[in-house]
Parts: structure tokens; C-alpha cells; sequence
């Protein structure tokens, strides 16, 4: 585990992750990204927690087969259902991160009173937010709200139009959601509509997006374990399991240029 030229692999199940990929390439540029995007399951927000561990399993022997040095979760869907599974199957191969523990750590040592979360079904579902919050910041009141439209949504191209904004303002204006002080993206999906989602606060309430919040969390680990490339990086490698035309468009907008995209069928 201690050679710092292994790639970083990533999943999610499509697009999403895209945000947490994009963040890490800012913060960590001497590393090689390998991700995922299980497109032909998507999205894992309606799925049950037991086929969200199947996918995340298969999908983290895929990444560890190009000895990743690290797997990260890059969807709250499965980092609520697979992460501790994962954790004890594969931490003697590779660094297993998730992208709630981080957000949570962060939140806490804001002392936020109100708070709101908007994530998938099985992500509110499952009551890790919950959970987690009680136990690291008990003063904070939480106020969760599933918003499963945005994910098909986001994943259809529907942004930045009326079709969008009228979904947004819909969920956003659920009684749950008032007076809160911040709001967790609680979807690596939500980043890339993070301004609209701003623009219906009136940019009152601070939107937090887990991205650079998992990428920081990223570097302290793998300095924390000496785990820094300090060589050549090699390619970037973009995986999914279906081909989808949005797919690589947006993975060609947050990385402005050409990408190794191909098709991964693991699942035959």
C-alpha cells in the first residue's frame, strides 16, 4: 500500500462523481484518476442497499485490479450502504474513502443550528446523516429531504433551464428547508446545479458541496500514509459500464480537454 505511483480509483454511478474526480485534479495534479461511472445501473438512489453492495463491491475489484491505492465512494448512495463493507473486505489493499464522513467532520466544527440535506431516496433512507450528525454535533438540527427527479435530471441534460429550475424549486421550497443556515449536497450529482440551488437561498444559506471537502480529506490521507505521487503520473482512464453521450460531454467540461473514456462491461 505504500507505493505512492499507484492511481486513485473513483466510482459513482454516472456523472456525479465527475465532481469529486475534478476537485482531486486541482487539489492533488501529480495523480492518476481512474474512475468509474456504473451508467448502466443509475441511479443507485432507488436501488436497495443490497445491490448497492453488489455494484460497489464488483466495481472496487475493477479499480483494485488497476492497483488503486485508493477506492473512493464517490456517491452518498453507496457510501451509506457499501462503505463499511468495502472497508472491511479491501482496506488491506487499498485507502476505502467515503464522501459523508468527511462532510460531516466539516459540518460539526461549523456549529450550524439549522441544517438541511437533500440527497436520494436511499440515501435519506438510510439515516446516516442522521446518524453521524447526532453523534458529532448534537446542538445541530437537521431537516432531510429526498430529491430523486435530480438525478435523472442532471443525468438527462436538463440544467441551467426551466425544466430544472421549476424541479429545484419544487423540493427546494418544502417546509423542511426553512430557516435553515446551510444545506449538504447530499449527492456528488447536486455541485453541478449548486448555483441555482444558491440562486433560490438568495445565497443566504451556505450550499455544501462535498467535493472539495473529500479532496482535501484525500490529501491529508494520503500524506498522513506517504502516499503522494512524487513521479510521473500516468493517463487518466474514464470507465462506464453504458455509453451515454452526456456522460462524456460533461466529463470533457471539467477536464477541457480529451478524455480516455471507454466502456467497461463487468458485469458478464
Amino acid at each position: 500500500m505504500e507505493t505512492g505511483n499507484r492511481p486513485i480509483g473513483i466510482f459513482d454511478s454516472g456523472v456525479g462523481g465527475l465532481t469529486v474526480a475534478h476537485a482531486i485534479r486541482q487539489t492533488l495534479p501529480g495523480e492518476q484518476i481512474i474512475y468509474f461511472g456504473d451508467t448502466a445501473h443509475l441511479p443507485y438512489g432507488d436501488k436497495s442497499e443490497e445491490a448497492i453492495r453488489g455494484y460497489s463491491k464488483r466495481i472496487a475489484e475493477f479499480l483494485l485490479g488497476y492497483d488503486a491505492k485508493v477506492v473512493l465512494i464517490a456517491c452518498n448512495s453507496a457510501s451509506a450502504s457499501a462503505y463499511e463493507n468495502l472497508l472491511a473486505e479491501y482496506s488491506n489493499k487499498a485507502l476505502i474513502l467515503d464522501v459523508i464522513n468527511p462532510v460531516v467532520e466539516y459540518v460539526a466544527a461549523r456549529h450550524f443550528e439549522r441544517l438541511g440535506v437533500i440527497g436520494t431516496k436511499r440515501t435519506i433512507s438510510s439515516g446516516t446523516y442522521e446518524k453521524k450528525l447526532h453523534e458529532a454535533a448534537p446542538g445541530t438540527v437537521l431537516s432531510s429531504l429526498a430529491t430523486p427527479l435530480l438525478v435523472p435530471m442532471i443525468e438527462e441534460g436538463f440544467i441551467f433551464d426551466d425544466i430544472s429550475n421549476a424541479i429545484i424549486r419544487t423540493y427546494l421550497s418544502d417546509t423542511r428547508l426553512q430557516k435553515i443556515n446551510a444545506l449538504i449536497l447530499g449527492c456528488t450529482h447536486y455541485p453541478i446545479i449548486r448555483n441555482q440551488i444558491s440562486k433560490f437561498f438568495n445565497f443566504n444559506v451556505e450550499v455544501i458541496d462535498s467535493a472539495r471537502i473529500v479532496a482535501a480529506r484525500l490529501r491529508e490521507t494520503l500524506e498522513r500514509h506517504n502516499m503522494v505521487n512524487r513521479g510521473e503520473a500516468g493517463e487518466d482512464l474514464f470507465f462506464i459500464s453504458d455509453y451515454t453521450e452526456y456522460f462524456e460531454k460533461i466529463a470533457r467540461m471539467f477536464f477541457e480537454s480529451s478524455i480516455n473514456l471507454q466502456k467497461a462491461d463487468i458485469w458478464s
